[in-house]
């Protein structure tokens, strides 16, 4: 059994990557992370959420160098690249 740890996303990434982890590390839609952040970011006039945003950012870690399987992005990605 491996350890589940909270760390940045690599693959589902828009600002630095925190929601996209904290949505992995949950087995939740990243994207429904970001819309609750936004609503209490907008219910804290802005600096709460902004503020944990940042700190996030700063405190959670970049995922380890993964050297397994390649993601289906990064394969169709590479056979384009082969075709041209």
């Amino acid at each position: 059994m491996t350890k589940k740890t909270l760390v940045k996303s690599r693959t589902n990434k828009v600002i630095s990557g925190v929601c996209g982890g904290i949505g992995e590390y949950f087995n939740v839609d990243p994207s429904l992370i970001r819309i609750v952040w936004v609503i209490f970011a907008v219910f804290s006039a802005g600096f709460g959420g902004l503020l944990a945003y940042i700190i996030c950012a700063i405190i959670l870690p970049n995922p380890p160098y993964y050297s397994g399987p390649v993601d289906h992005y990064d394969q169709h990605n590479h056979n384009e690249n082969r075709q041209q």
